[in-house]
């Protein structure tokens, strides 16, 4: 009698590494991705006043998994020393071991490489500004290890595809570009904080440094002024980009979600802070749909 039907199914070795490459690139968890995507494609929006031409939307969309990926990559292998002590990160693929530092480095080569390949396609100051956004990506890891504002930090280099977007599209990076990066970092800073809630007290253990560290007792209130701001910048950008309804609707929606977020997070748990990280993504789709939408269908200004 045969009990082939039972034997576990032989992997090659190269599809394995491959999964584990994908996990270290966090290919199987994309909302990293798409809070990059959503600020980006508010620049390359309003850059345009419009839909933006084909083959900028392609590098840039393209440009945010590769960069975001390539940001996944350096941060784990700056945190080897951290990873493996924390609960949520100690099965990730190189703080197990399964991937080593210099294969992490390489294929944070590649995939930057690739990344400026697509950038090069494009005019001057965009490549210019490409090279601020290497030296971000790959200092932001480090940061954790000397200050308690390392999600500033993500901020400023999550949107660094916004002025980018506009010296792609217009050949210069104007008030409102900066003005719509600033947004971003406050952004960044709040939904960031969620996500280092969820990881504080290993943080504390570790010696590992966060704004949800820094604020200590008062992390919800700093979250209230960081998403207060944020919307305040959010009207300027509105009212300097004369923009209409359908932008003030999809950032009402913001509104509404982000206060969702207290609601479920409120409690301070693990599970609940992670929840209202996620839930970001909606509130940039939300912003992002009311630009497109009033950009489309709004009255010519």
């Amino acid at each position: 009698m045969s009990y082939e039907r039972f034997e576990v199914p032989i992997v090659p070795a190269w599809k394995s590494r491959l999964s584990l490459y994908w996990q270290l690139v966090r290919g199987d968890r994309p909302i990293g991705w798409l809070l990059l995507l959503w600020p980006t494609w508010w620049g390359l929006w309003l850059a345009a006043d419009g839909m933006p031409p084909l083959w900028p939307l392609v590098v840039f969309t393209l440009g945010v998994w590769l960069t975001r990926s390539a940001g996944c990559v350096i941060n784990d292998y700056a945190d080897r020393w951290l990873d493996p002590n924390v609960e949520r990160t100690k099965d990730r693929p190189l703080a197990t071991g399964a991937v080593r530092g210099r294969e992490a480095l390489a294929l944070f080569a590649v995939l930057m490489l690739v990344a400026f390949a697509l950038v090069l396609t494009l005019n001057r100051l965009t490549v210019y500004l490409s090279f601020v956004g290497v030296l971000l990506a790959a200092s932001y890891p480090y940061l954790k290890r000397y200050t308690y504002l390392p999600q500033v930090y993500l901020g400023v280099a999550f949107g660094w595809g916004i002025p980018m977007a506009f010296a792609a599209v217009r050949g210069e990076v104007p008030p409102l570009a900066w003005l719509l990066y600033v947004a971003n970092i406050l952004w960044s800073t709040a939904y960031d904080t969620w996500y280092a809630m969820v990881d504080r007290d290993d943080d504390l253990r570790m010696g590992s440094k966060s704004t949800a560290i820094l604020f200590g007792d008062l992390d919800l209130v700093a979250l209230g002024v960081l998403y207060t701001m944020f919307f305040v910048a959010l009207a300027l950008v509105g009212q300097r980009a004369g923009l209409g309804p359908y932008y003030w609707a999809g950032v009402g929606v913001g509104v509404l979600l982000v206060a969702y977020e207290f609601v479920i997070a409120r409690g301070r748990q693990r599970e609940a802070c992670f929840r209202a990280f996620l839930h970001n993504h909606w509130v940039g789709l939300a912003v992002f749909a009311g630009i497109a939408a009033d950009l489309a269908l709004g009255p010519a200004t």
